[in-house]
Order: C-alpha cells, then sequence, then structure tokens
C-alpha cells in the first residue's frame, strides 16, 4: 500500500506548507495549520465524468476567429436577486452565497427553487432532513411546486450519480461545508475537502452548463470560511448581511463575473419568508411629526439603483476628557477627516465634543456623495436647529472645503424628485447638462460649504 501524504494547510486563508508553522505567512494568523492527507483516492472512485479520455482536447483560436455571444441567463422570479446577479442567472455559473447562521441563506434559496418557473431544480440539503426542509417550504408556500426535488447527501460521488438520474437544470448545494469527497481523506469543512469538492462542483457546472448554487459558512471575522481559492475559483460572490434581531435583509455583491459588483438587493423577513423590498427608500427615510435636530438626508447609489438615505448625528460635549468618535454604517476614518474640515475651514469647535453618527436602516454606505449630508448632521446637532426633512443633499466634500461633484447625478435628483423632496443640493460642477425643468424640486448649486451653511441654516 502505497504510503499518505499530508500537507499541513492554514484554516483561515488556505495557505500549504510542507511542514506545521506557528504563523501563517499569507493572512499572519496564528495557530491556524492543520495537518491533512492530500493523497487521491484510487482511480476506481467515481466521479464527475472521470474518464477523460472522452473528453474533447481544447486548442488554441485566434481571438479574431471567435464566435461572440451573449450569455444566456435565466431569470429566477426574484427581481432583487437578478438585480445583483447583474440580469439573472447565467448558464454555467457558479454562485456562493455567504452570510452568518440564521440569517436567512436557506430561506432565501428555497424559496428560489420553490417560485422558479419551467425549470427542474435539485436542491442538496446536507445540514437538515427531508421532513425539516418540507416544514420550511409549507411556511413559504402552501403548496410547495412539484418542480422542486430535495436530497439529502453529503457524499459528491452519490450526488452526481443522483444528477445524472434526475438532469436538474439549476442545482442547489447548502451547504458546501458539509459535502465531502472520497478522494480526500480529511474531515467534511477541511481547506482540502471544501476545495476538491468545490472543484468537482465547478467542473460540473461548466460542461453541462447547469448554474450551481453554493451556500457556504462565515468565520467570526465575517470572511467566508474556508480557503481564500473559494472565492476566486467561483463565478460571483454574494453576502446576505443583516441583524438577526430585524427584519430587513441586504444581499450585497462582492464579486460579479457576468455584472457589476457593487449591486444591493434588500429583503425583508416575515413569517412567509423573504419580501423583496422594491424601494428601499421605505425603510431608509423615518417618518416623524416633527422636525429634529441631527438629520440629513443623502441621495445615494448602490450599484445601479439610486436611494434616499437618512443620516444621524449627535454631538455633546465630551465628560471623560477624550472625546469619543463613533460610526455606524460609515467610516470613522472618513468622518474624523470630515470634523478636521470643519475645524480647520468653518471654525466649528468639534475637539471637545463627543460625536456619534448612525446611518439609518443598518446598511453601510462608501458613497462619498454622502459627505455633504453627514456635515449638515453633525452641524445640526451642535447648534441643535432642525434641517427641513424635504431637503436632501448629494455631494463630495474636499479637505480644503469645496464642494465636489459626484457621479450620475440625475438618478439621484430623479429618485429624490419621485419621493416628494422639494430642494436638493449638489455641486455647481454637476449642472453642465441638467434640464432643472424637468423637474419639481429645486436645484441648488454650492461650491463652498460656507455657501451650504448660509442657504441651510440662515
Amino acid at each position: 500500500m502505497a504510503k499518505s501524504k499530508t500537507a499541513y494547510f492554514c484554516q483561515s486563508c488556505g495557505y500549504e506548507s510542507a511542514k506545521w508553522l506557528g504563523k501563517c505567512p499569507s493572512c499572519n494568523q496564528w495557530n491556524t495549520f492543520v495537518e491533512e492527507i492530500v493523497e487521491k483516492s484510487p482511480a476506481s472512485v467515481p466521479t464527475w465524468k472521470s474518464d477523460t479520455t472522452s473528453r474533447k482536447l481544447s486548442k488554441p483560436s485566434k481571438v479574431d476567429e471567435i464566435q461572440s455571444s451573449t450569455e444566456r441567463r435565466i431569470l429566477t422570479g426574484d427581481k432583487e436577486l437578478d438585480r445583483v446577479l447583474g440580469g439573472g442567472l447565467v448558464e454555467g455559473s457558479l454562485v456562493l452565497i455567504g452570510g452568518e447562521p440564521g440569517i436567512g441563506k436557506s430561506t432565501l434559496m428555497l424559496q428560489l427553487a420553490l417560485n422558479i418557473k419551467g425549470k427542474k431544480l435539485l436542491y442538496i440539503s446536507g445540514e437538515e432532513s427531508e421532513q425539516q426542509i418540507k416544514m420550511r417550504a409549507e411556511r413559504i408556500q402552501e403548496n410547495p411546486s412539484s418542480n422542486c426535488y430535495i436530497l439529502t447527501e453529503t457524499s459528491t460521488q452519490n450526488i452526481f450519480k443522483q444528477i445524472e438520474i434526475l438532469e436538474p437544470e439549476i442545482l442547489v448545494v447548502d451547504s458546501i461545508q458539509t459535502l465531502h469527497s472520497a478522494h480526500i481523506d480529511s474531515t467534511p469543512g477541511s481547506v482540502s475537502q471544501v476545495r476538491e469538492c468545490t472543484a468537482e462542483l465547478l467542473r460540473f457546472a461548466k460542461e453541462t452548463g447547469v448554474p450551481v448554487f453554493l451556500i457556504g459558512h462565515i468565520t467570526k471575522d465575517g470572511a467566508i470560511a474556508g480557503p481564500k481559492i473559494l472565492e476566486h475559483m467561483v463565478d460571483t460572490v454574494l453576502q446576505f448581511e443583516g441583524d438577526r434581531h430585524h427584519v430587513y435583509r441586504i444581499l450585497r455583491s462582492i464579486k460579479n463575473r457576468f455584472g457589476a459588483a457593487a449591486e444591493l438587493g434588500i429583503y425583508e423577513m416575515q413569517g412567509s419568508g423573504l419580501r423583496e423590498v422594491s424601494n428601499p427608500s421605505e425603510i431608509l427615510l423615518s417618518q416623524r411629526d416633527e422636525e429634529l435636530s441631527g438629520i440629513a438626508i443623502a441621495a445615494t447609489l448602490e450599484g445601479a439603483r439610486p436611494m434616499l438615505i437618512e443620516t444621524q448625528a449627535l454631538v455633546s460635549p465630551a465628560a471623560y476628557g477624550t472625546p469619543q468618535r463613533s460610526a455606524t454604517g460609515f467610516d470613522t476614518k472618513r468622518m474624523n477627516m470630515l470634523l478636521a474640515v470643519l475645524e480647520k475651514r468653518c471654525g466649528f469647535r468639534l475637539s471637545t465634543q463627543d460625536v456619534f453618527l448612525n446611518i439609518a436602516g443598518g446598511i453601510r454606505v462608501e458613497d462619498p456623495a454622502i459627505d455633504l449630508a453627514v456635515l449638515i448632521a453633525i452641524i445640526s446637532s451642535q447648534q441643535d436647529i432642525a434641517v427641513s426633512s424635504k431637503n436632501c443633499f448629494a455631494a463630495e466634500v474636499g479637505l480644503s472645503g469645496e464642494i465636489r461633484a459626484v457621479n450620475r447625478i440625475e438618478q439621484r435628483i430623479a429618485e429624490a424628485d419621485k419621493l416628494g423632496f422639494e430642494t436638493i443640493y449638489i455641486s455647481k460642477y454637476n449642472l453642465k447638462g441638467i434640464a432643472k425643468e424637468k423637474y419639481n424640486l429645486e436645484i441648488k448649486a454650492v461650491s463652498k460649504i460656507e455657501e451650504v451653511f448660509s442657504l441651510v441654516f440662515g
């Protein structure tokens, strides 16, 4: 019998080493190396089309001789998911969905399986029994679709046998960490097993044109569990985010080979499953009876979708010496930079003040167009002067206090107009080409922070 070959793998990033190391040279994590057997099993172990002699050999082609064709997309029936995927599910693509335990990944995929029309779908579960999945399916849909097949199996060899018999058109795997291949003699969820199982499913998807969804676990740091190569192998990586104590969930695209990698889908978790939120401003703008200080509305963009977001700030005297700086949903370093601009360029003394910033709705914003709304909310709280709820802001702020232009300003203005805002403040460098007569709201163009303060606060 041949001697087993072993290697050491980092459980954080998947780095391989011939010997044990205390610190990973790739991700700098300590005590993450474990020994795993990497010797392949004999060729008698069945796998997906293991006979390579029948495969057609690939030959190099000149780029101008390759026939171009648009990728065929499958509409899932879920508008939010289709938007995040770039317009639908591409045939033969491999999609990885990660998220915290209990956030709703399995519910999202089962809802997709029950609602998709005209496609035979195989839902493979290594974590739940058929009875548990049936109970959830009846909660989501009164009469679950007969076009969805359930298989509770963890061996990839047995899974591929059932796939050849059933011939599904879409495949869902819940989850990739529970699968194991007989080719690797290590436990399910280990680096080598995750990599091998993903490679087999990738080969299956590309050779048959069947799209595959993989549900993946995440680590305590929020990164997708398993080797980093897992994210490189798949075509699309989606992150399902949200607070389990709140009803709203956010599906964010991290990587997408077939569409934009900055799209956002919003859902509301209900007793009967996940409801699509077609107008995200309904959850990002709070309804209030009176004007309150420390609140400003920003017109932002997430991917191709314009959104109006409520920015909340609280400024109070520092009671314990060193002032606190805290931001939720916004980059704290950028907030400190904006506070320095207020100190240097506008003369506001904030060095002895605690500043707290919150982006309503539980989402994280990286669009620089929110800068002006952040400054307005901070000054509104410090001076205790309320900003009209009919005003919104869309501009970036530079270090010298200038108001800078942002991209796709017309979409932001149109969204504010649709939601009934009366005034929007933008950079004067964004005015070129804008037809003001098309909109019912007033467009005020400014070039410096001082102009905005005099117009907003008088």
